[in-house]
């Protein structure tokens, strides 16, 4: 693998002599400090934000995320002496840039928001969160003239989750159109289902998608690109690239495990529900872990006691987060599809049987007990709400409505209505409630805010 290739950037950048950065290092550090990264503290994990200072917003997901996923590359790297891919395992510094990244796309209101943008430019190109972390990366960000963030090809073939256009894997009989309900006043409900986007990149990044793949040979590039089509639902990709896998598999730990955390300190998971959903056999592996290594804190039965520390006191429930943690993160295998060329793509990184099967019990948890909650779904619903409200508020009128540096986006853009998606996905959970107040609460508003 020619590593010089795959470290090249988009944009012409030359270090300063004196830095001692490699290429990593500069990209993690233009992650860090970006705008993106730092407004992820005011965007909706799972549960609202402002209900407690003690759960996680999208920046402390993140910055999880990233850790986990360089436990998992030095892991592999103390596991896999002998493997060929050995001198393929990213560094631990491009693994965390690429995990930090993650959710930059992610806009306010979480999956919500994310559904009721798709809804919004329907008609133009659509919205993915993934696909807008890699439009942020490479296009929005300002550390070059042009190029966004400009980070290395290496690092954003790791982003690159989904490598399709949106164009290419919608489900072509999608009619995403609202649906009118007469209560006391005519609301606009979107059809949450049909607004769902693919999973994707956008088609305004296609030519970005073609520079990060040109290292590829075509054969690599076809089978990467290729995709499985399901009738009547949105086609999807199957392949990602070896740094990817590790970010994913590290982004589903931190859902399963921390997220399962929040719910239980704040009691949505009851103890019942935890031994319905997360029952005996579907946490087998990590029971015959604690049976060998800490058979003498428990009285009895294993799985009994388990459930009691994570049902119990926060100090005994976060030594069990840990070990939890700790067995997904040393189970952590190399696969290899001898298909591909490159080492990139030709290897990746998965959970054994025992560990997928007990990771996904955690997930579902958390999906059924909070995410589905109707305390949950309420908030997504009025959150989805004001998202559209005040997108189309702001196509009404843009010149009178956008901050103008926003308009002169929006006035030279060849897909007008991507720069007030851009806006409206960049903005807080915070920000967008101030501005839909602002816009339609006769009360709220001054002429001196910020907008």
């Amino acid at each position: 693998m020619n590593l010089g290739n795959w470290l090249a950037r988009r944009e012409p950048w030359q270090q300063q002599l004196e830095d001692a950065r490699d290429a990593a290092a500069v990209d993690y550090a233009r992650i860090i400090h970006s705008a993106s990264f730092r407004r992820l503290q005011g965007k909706t994990q799972v549960l609202n934000l402002g209900d407690s200072d003690f759960y996680r917003t999208r920046l402390t997901h993140s910055i999880e995320v990233a850790q986990i996923a360089g436990g998992i590359a030095r892991q592999l790297e103390k596991d896999n002496q002998a493997h060929p891919a050995l001198s393929s395992i990213p560094d631990i510094t491009m693994i965390q840039a690429i995990g930090a990244t993650h959710d930059l796309g992610h806009p306010p209101f979480g999956h919500g928001g994310e559904v009721a943008l798709n809804y919004c430019m329907r008609s133009n190109g659509g919205f993915e969160g993934n696909g807008q972390t890699l439009r942020i990366l490479t296009r929005l960000e300002k550390f070059s003239a042009g190029a966004g963030a400009n980070l290395t090809r290496r690092t954003l073939l790791g982003v690159l989750k989904y490598p399709v256009g949106y164009s290419v894997v919608v489900n072509p009989d999608s009619k995403m159109q609202p649906r009118l309900h007469t209560l006391p006043t005519s609301i606009k409900v979107i059809d949450r289902s049909a607004s769902k986007p693919p999973k994707c990149f956008m088609d305004s990044e296609q030519d970005i998608v073609n520079w990060i793949l040109a290292e590829l040979s075509i054969a690599d590039r076809t089978r990467f690109t290729s995709i499985t089509s399901v009738k009547g639902k949105h086609r999807k990709t199957l392949h990602k690239s070896f740094d990817c896998t590790i970010m994913d598999v590290a982004d589903d730990i931190a859902f399963g495990i921390h997220d399962l955390e929040d719910a239980l300190e704040l009691r949505l998971i009851g103890e019942e529900d935890f031994r319905q959903l997360i029952a005996e056999g579907d946490c087998g592996c990590f029971l015959d872990v604690l049976k060998s290594k800490y058979s003498h804190e428990f009285r009895n039965d294993v799985y009994e006691g388990f459930v009691e520390a994570m049902m119990g006191e926060p100090g005994r429930r976060k030594r069990f987060v840990n070990r939890l943690v700790h067995h997904f993160v040393t189970h952590c295998l190399i696969e290899t599809d001898d298909a591909f060329e490159d080492p990139l793509l030709r290897y990746k990184v998965v959970l054994p049987k025992a560990q997928r099967r007990f990771l996904d019990a955690l997930t579902k948890a958390v999906t059924l007990k909070v995410i589905r909650s109707p305390s949950v779904q309420h908030l997504e619903f009025k959150g989805q709400g004001m998202v559209v409200a005040v997108f189309e508020a702001l196509v009404s009128d843009p010149e009178a409505l956008l901050p103008p540096p926003v308009f002169k986006s929006y006035a030279t853009d060849p897909n007008p209505m991507r720069a007030i998606c851009d806006h409206v996905a960049g903005m807080t959970d915070m920000a967008l409630m101030k501005t839909y107040e602002r816009l339609f609460s006769p009360r709220m508003g001054s002429v001196f805010d910020m907008i």
